[in-house]
């Protein structure tokens, strides 16, 4: 008998978990037949099942999701239109609250026996703890990949199971052998996103030629996310004529993190998987002020930094907004060449950290979950 899934991710990140849960997830459903929306990876597995939407929908900040209101208009109406053909008996939406807390409420609203998971909790702990009342209505299990999310739900009535980081498979698949790191070297992370790169690289650089100035035998790399980034990339490195000291590479940034002494990353994953690794770091957070603006106003926790959050105090620099500056990259990164031991001392703290992201194999723990759910599919 075939069984139906209906999936939702809106960015990279989500492809990536859901090409990774829907490859093992084949192997535990018989007949299993998969439509939605999501990127490359998970269309790729899925026959063109999945669409590919994410060059599209992953934009960030306010004022951007607004100017292509009437593109996600359409998305959504297209999407429930697809629901309503498919009758799935399970909808798994992974992360990307701001559509799919809407959407997994238009779905309850129509079809109240499909059993809705979600996978990757949304930040809720972070900017409303008083829309975890509303996803308990609306869900039947929030799957998470941080040990304190549960208590989160389970003491709102969800069920919420915790299956350990993703990150922690894919990231372990790149671990170098016996590699050292390179006292010398600094590793310049600006994001992933063309409109990051442009906000957040300036400041990266202005602070390396000043690192530079103090100690020139130092050397730079920047690890572009796409051949279409790193065009973007070299055309700021030339515009202050650091071609000779700056390298740009593609797709590297993973052996850098295990390479370099040090490094300043912008505020995201890189900063999960910088810690993973052992790479000393502090990180940068610059959006649109008005963007900021509203951010400070509903979101109420002490830090930005994952790591921060997950260890509940200080681990690494923070450089946020106005604080970003060029001058305090400069000295927390001068700090860290210059001090070895105090490196060393922040690598222990990062393992920590690190630590609870949990074992190997959270694929195969979230597929398990999710099979389970066909067969516990009724109505609500």
């Amino acid at each position: 008998m075939a069984r139906f899934l209906y999936v939702v991710a809106g960015e990279h990140s989500g492809d990536a978990h859901g090409a990774g849960l829907l490859e093992c997830l084949s192997r535990q459903v018989d007949d299993l037949k998969v439509r939605g929306v999501g990127g490359s990876r998970m269309s790729e597995l899925t026959g063109g099942g999945v669409r590919d939407w994410v060059e599209d929908a992953a934009v960030m900040g306010i004022w951007e999701v607004l100017k292509r209101y009437g593109w996600f208009k359409k998305q959504f109406e297209r999407m429930m239109q697809e629901v309503r053909e498919m009758k799935p008996e399970v909808l798994l939406l992974i992360d990307y609250p701001g559509f799919n807390l809407r959407f997994a409420k238009a779905v309850r609203a129509v079809f109240p026996d499909i059993r809705i998971v979600y996978y990757v909790s949304p930040q809720v702990w972070a900017w409303n703890k008083k829309r975890i009342t509303l996803m308990a209505r609306l869900l039947n299990q929030m799957i998470c990949l941080f040990p304190f999310e549960v208590d989160l739900y389970r003491d709102a009535g969800l069920k919420s199971d915790f299956v350990g980081h993703p990150l922690v498979d894919e990231l372990e698949k790149e671990r170098l052998d016996r590699v050292c790191r390179d006292d010398l070297l600094v590793g310049l992370f600006p994001g992933s996103r063309e409109r990051e790169v442009a906000r957040l690289l300036p400041t990266m650089l202005e602070a390396a030629s000043q690192l530079r100035d103090m100690r020139p035998e130092l050397r730079f790399e920047v690890p572009a996310a796409s051949e279409k980034l790193a065009v973007q990339i070299r055309n700021l490195i030339e515009a202050i004529g650091a071609e000779d000291w700056l390298e740009v590479t593609v797709g590297q940034s993973h052996s850098l993190m295990q390479r370099a002494c040090c490094g300043v990353l912008a505020s995201g994953t890189a900063t999960l998987e910088a810690a993973y690794y052992g790479l000393p770091y502090c990180l940068v957070y610059r959006v649109a002020p008005l963007t900021y603006l509203i951010a400070k106003l509903v979101v109420n926790i002490e830090f930005i930094g994952i790591v921060n959050i997950l260890a509940k105090r200080k681990v690494v620099e923070e450089f946020i907004q106005g604080d970003a500056s060029p001058d305090k990259v400069r000295d927390c990164l001068w700090n860290l060449i210059e001090n070895p031991d105090q490196r060393v001392v922040l690598q222990a703290q990062l393992a920590e950290t690190a630590a609870m992201l949990g074992e190997p194999g959270s694929h195969e723990r979230v597929a398990a979950l999710v099979s389970e759910s066909f067969h516990l599919h009724e109505p609500r």
